[in-house]
């Protein structure tokens, strides 16, 4: 006989299906330039999940946001200058963050912690200065990046320039983005990852070799944030160096950090709270210029009161609202004088 749903179960399958009803109907009820947000928004969902996927083994980079370029840069050319279809294009893109992740893996996984941190912004560095060399502006275009890239060609009459329509093109790509890397992280790799994050001697002591894991974790997480460039490069139609420096970088982190990154939806958390707090509060006051201070408040704030980012208040709500449950079932209890 088969097993019975369990009130947690249904729960869930309640949740989702609400969620994947709200995510449908909600570009519908934003502006035009809200829906442009609600597409970046998207992407960067994607970029910071991929990004988690590297800290379950302890290690925290600075190159993220350029990795993410080398996807764009790469699709872009490959559309441009080669004509490849685009969604060709963006898988080449993907596989060449994917692939140049695995060479770097080879100099910055000999370092650990601080020295992996600064080493990767050094070689992010290096990577981002390069699309600025004047003797490769053929190439990359120099400091104004590439112009013009092609766009999503339309598919059974569907016009991917239209922030609704790019948006389900996203929410689709980066929904099996993120089933992909959530299987990953349950799958014995993903503990793995764990595992060499919290004792990688411990690990390497059973025969878990400690710099392979690493390296797989870095590959995958940069091949969705090439994917994430991609998405990015042709719904914008342009790419510059600045995209992808060291601002965009400390975002990544503050999202990561604010959100926490002890389960899957943590970042997630974060980039939306931040979104909605840049999009809807700071725009609305006229602060945008303002940003980079009211993030780096935040930052303090949180590290200083929620240690374990926003994802520690659910747990929190959770037995708030079982003490009080318990507390009501408790005087139910108590006979009536």
């Amino acid at each position: 006989m088969p097993k019975p749903k369990t009130n947690s179960t249904i729960a869930w399958a309640f949740g989702f299906g609400l969620l994947t009803v709200v995510l449908i109907a909600l570009p519908h009820l934003l502006s035009f330039s809200q829906q442009e947000i609600l597409v970046f928004l998207v992407i960067n969902v994607l970029l910071v999940c991929s990004y988690r996927l590297l800290t379950l083994t302890g290690e925290w980079s600075l190159a993220h946001a350029v990795i993410m370029g080398v996807g764009a840069y790469t699709s872009a050319l490959a559309a441009k200058q080669l004509e490849l279809p685009v969604p060709v294009a963006m898988l080449l893109g993907a596989s060449m963050a994917g692939f140049l992740a695995f060479l770097l893996s080879f100099p910055l996984f000999r370092m650990k912690g601080f020295y992996f941190l600064i080493g990767s912004f050094a070689a992010g560095e290096v990577i981002r200065l390069m699309w600025k060399w004047s003797d490769l502006t053929f190439l990359f275009g120099g400091p104004k990046g590439i112009k013009r890239i092609p766009s999503m060609p339309d598919i059974f009459s569907i016009d991917f320039y239209e922030p609704v329509n790019y948006y389900y093109l996203c929410l689709v790509v980066v929904a099996v983005s993120l089933l992909i890397l959530y299987r990953v992280e349950r799958s014995r790799i993903g503990l793995t990852f764990h595992a060499i994050h919290w004792q990688d001697k411990l690990a390497e002591s059973v025969g878990v070799n400690a710099f392979r894991y690493r390296m797989l974790a870095f590959v995958i997480s940069a091949f969705f944030a090439g994917l994430a460039g991609a998405l990015y490069a042709h719904y914008v139609g342009a790419v510059a160096p600045n995209r992808f420096g060291v601002e965009e970088m400390v975002y990544i982190l503050i999202w990561a950090i604010v959100g926490g990154t002890a389960t899957f939806y943590g970042p997630i958390v974060g980039v939306v709270a931040l979104t909605i707090l840049n999009e809807v509060i700071l725009r609305s006051l006229d602060v945008d210029e303002m940003r980079p201070m009211f993030y780096g408040a935040i930052l303090i704030i949180s590290i200083l009161f929620l240690p374990n980012g926003l994802e520690s208040l659910l747990p929190k709500i959770k037995g708030w609202f079982a003490g009080r449950k318990e507390r009501r079932d408790a005087l139910a209890e108590q006979p009536a004088e």
